[in-house]
Formats: structure tokens, C-alpha cells, sequence
């Protein structure tokens, strides 16, 4: 039946980019063929072989991150995002997750910014693969100190920093217990990043430097994400007004984080208080109009588009208080996105996961509980094995992980919809 691919090149002698391919293939073709499972032991023992030799590559992956040659450092971490991304992975990382994390702190503490980077984008997916349960919670605090050391780091590369921003905020959104300390540091540590674009006493917005605005969309998005977590006494929608001259930007995603970002905290600020007025709402939606109706030929179309569209929708929220709302369809599921929380939610997730998302809101518990979907649904008995049980149990066990879940339920829609 093929559920995976013979051939015996990989230990040691494979590239990386050949044994990720052997890994994903296996993976895909593994969940997707559930049938295969049907049709006797034979096929049954085929999967195990080949659930073994995909665990045998993604350990020579892990071994690869301990080379000398920055080059396979590399390949091995951009195989693990993308086994890490495409698949759910809890067993066989909560045995290994010490051994990865001390070789993405020593990736982060002496790699090139490329290396961090790709690291630190390792680390939040490691993060979500552990289920935001005590590993997670360990972990962060492992190398929490290391991804703020570069953020802040004004000398360090701009991708590292970036990166190092989306890994703060995921990892502390999804391991952050109830209005803890670790929520507070972070939203003032990512504060202080995207402030710096602020405008002066004067009015005038600073001259960025070469990569500052993609720094502070990353920055400011993390920020965004965490705010969600944030109890009502502790919401702050102080930085509205600095935000709306951020609006005169001149990069376009900077733009439209911001435009985003505002319309997030106007919606938090009316669910906490039903007469909350936007200051200078006027000067605000005649913004968001240029913005949405901007003609302007020095941008490049595609940009041009993108920004018309997401400032209209900003523009008719605050005008109407109404959302838009988008359906995200994943197996027989779908999960409903209502409101610009949810939005920054899934975003902050397809931004580290792309196209991986979907599978994790099929089949990890973590992701189900923040969209409240409840349990994987078991759509084919032979495929429950033990690993959903296990992961699943580990979780709602876990006290860490039940203060998360009930932070949380401010977030969830109990729509969950099976087609």
C-alpha cells in the first residue's frame, strides 16, 4: 500500500532535505490514508516500521543540530519546522524535548542571525508541540532569558529579533499561566520594542531604520497576541492614540499591523465597557478612509490591494461595530473566526505553522482547546492508537494547563462546526 518510502538512505549518509521529504511524505501519507489500517496486521506492522524510520530521521535531524558546519545546524532546524509544523509529534518529543531545547539554546547563544532565527521559530513550534502543559512552561523559562537578550539586542540581526519576537509572544501565549508575571514581562518587553516607532513630543513620526518596521510589526503583533490573555483590570488601551499616527507609517505591513492592532483593542475595550468611545474617533475613521481608498502609484499594487482591504474592514468595525467573519474549513471541521481576537489568534498560529495549521486544528488538543473544539474527533476507530489518549490526558491533567483553559474562555465560540 506505500505508506512510506524504502529507501534505506538516511541515517547518516542522506542529506537533510531527503530525509525531511522521507519524513513528510511518511507523515502525509500516514494520516491521510486511514484505510490502510483496515486491511489487516501486515499493513499494521508496515506503519509501525515506518512510524520507526521517521523517528530515526527526525533524531538524525536533532543530531545534526550539534554539528560543527553551520550548514547542517541549519538543514536540521529547517527540517525540524517543517516535522514540526506539519505534524503532531507529542510522544516522541516530551522524551527528546531537554536535548532539542539545549541544542536551540546553543543555536541561539552562538549562531549566525540566520541560525537564530530559524532556532527561535524552532522553539515556539517545540512549545506548541508540547502542549503548552509544564514542558512548555519549563522550557520558556529555559530560554526565555535568550530570546530577550537578542530582541532587545540593537547590534543583533534584524531577522533574529524579528524572529525572537513571534517566539516570545507564542510561547508565552500559550505557556503563560492566569495573569501571571511571565505575561506582564513580556507585554512590557515587546512595548518597549514597537514604541520606538512612536512619534515624538512634536507630532513627528521617527525616520526608521533599515529592517525597523518589520521588527515592530513582529513586535507589535506579539503584543497584540498576548493583550488577549490579558485580564480586564490589566487591559490597556492607552497606546490608541500613538498607534493612529503610527497609521502614517511608510510600510505598508507596519501599516497594517497597526490598523489591526487598533481595531483589536477598540473591540477588548467595548467587551469590558459597553460605552467605550474611541478618542477623536473623527480624525481616526478619516485615516482609515484615505487608508482604505488609497490610490496612491508609488506602492506596488499588490500592497495597495492588500492595505484597501484590511483598512475597510478596520474602518466598518469601528463605524459598525461588525465584523467580518471567515470560516476556516480543516478536515470534516471548521472553525469560525468572529472577532479580531480570534483573527490575531489563528493569524499568530499560521504565521509560525503556515500551512501546518490546519492539521494541528485537527488533531492537537492544545490548538482544539483555544478554539474550543473539544476532542480530536476519532473518525475511524483503528486510527485512535494511544497517542491522542495520552497527549489528551497529560493535558487536562495538568493544573498549569486547566488555569490556561479557563483564561481562555473569554476566547472561545462554541460554534465548532461539522460539515
Amino acid at each position: 500500500t506505500g505508506v512510506h518510502k524504502n529507501g534505506v538512505k538516511g541515517e547518516s549518509g542522506a542529506s537533510d532535505d531527503e530525509l525531511m521529504s522521507d519524513v513528510l511524505s511518511h507523515y502525509s501519507s500516514a494520516s491521510e490514508s486511514t484505510s490502510v489500517l483496515e486491511e489487516g496486521t501486515g499493513e499494521q506492522v508496515d506503519e509501525q516500521t515506518a512510524q520507526e524510520e521517521t523517528e530515526d530521521k527526525l533524531k538524525q535531524c536533532i543530531d545534526n543540530l550539534m554539528d560543527k558546519s553551520a550548514k547542517t545546524r541549519l538543514a536540521g532546524l529547517e527540517s525540524l519546522r517543517q516535522a514540526f509544523s506539519s505534524r503532531v509529534l507529542y510522544d516522541f518529543l516530551t522524551e527528546r524535548r531537554l536535548t532539542v531545547s539545549d541544542c536551540l539554546e546553543r543555536s541561539l547563544k552562538k549562531g549566525s542571525g540566520e541560525e537564530q532565527a530559524a532556532a527561535a521559530t524552532v522553539f515556539a513550534l517545540l512549545c506548541i508541540q508540547l502542549g503548552g502543559g509544564d514542558e512548555a512552561e519549563e522550557g520558556f523559562k529555559m530560554l526565555r532569558p535568550i530570546l530577550t537578550a537578542i530582541l532587545i539586542d540593537n547590534s543583533a540581526s534584524i531577522v533574529a529579533r524579528q524572529s525572537c519576537a513571534r517566539a516570545l509572544g507564542m510561547c508565552c501565549y500559550v505557556s503563560a499561566a492566569e495573569d501571571g508575571e511571565d505575561l506582564i514581562k513580556s507585554l512590557a518587553l515587546l512595548e518597549s520594542v514597537f514604541m520606538s516607532s512612536y512619534p515624538n513630543r512634536e507630532g513627528t513620526l521617527p525616520t526608521p531604520k533599515p529592517g525597523g518596521p518589520g521588527l515592530h510589526s513582529a513586535a507589535l503583533q506579539a503584543w497584540s497576541l498576548l493583550v488577549t490573555l490579558c485580564p480586564a483590570s490589566r487591559l490597556t488601551v492607552l497606546h490608541l492614540p500613538k498607534l493612529q499616527a503610527c497609521l502614517q507609517s511608510s510600510d505598508v505591513n507596519y501599516r497594517i499591523a497597526v490598523g489591526e492592532t487598533i481595531a483589536l483593542l477598540v473591540e477588548l475595550g467595548r467587551d469590558i465597557e459597553e460605552e467605550f468611545e474611541v478618542e477623536d474617533s473623527e480624525t481616526l475613521c478619516q485615516c482609515l478612509k484615505s487608508l482604505a481608498t488609497d490610490g496612491n502609484k508609488h506602492r506596488a499594487k499588490n500592497d495597495r490591494r492588500k492595505q484597501r482591504s484590511i483598512f475597510r474592514e478596520v474602518l466598518h468595525y469601528i463605524e459598525n461595530e461588525d465584523f467580518t467573519e471567515e470560516k476556516i474549513r480543516f478536515g470534516v471541521e471548521s472553525v469560525y473566526i468572529d472577532s479580531w481576537m480570534r483573527r490575531r489568534i489563528y493569524d499568530a498560529f499560521k504565521e509560525i505553522m503556515e500551512s501546518g495549521v490546519r492539521h494541528h486544528l485537527q488533531f492537537n488538543p492544545l490548538l482544539r482547546d483555544i478554539f474550543g473544539l473539544g476532542p480530536p474527533l476519532i473518525l475511524d476507530a483503528a486510527v485512535k492508537a494511544n497517542k491522542i489518549s495520552r497527549f489528551e490526558k497529560h493535558l487536562f491533567n495538568s493544573a498549569a494547563f486547566k488555569a490556561r483553559t479557563k483564561q481562555r474562555n473569554k476566547v472561545r465560540d462554541k460554534r465548532a462546526d461539522v460539515m
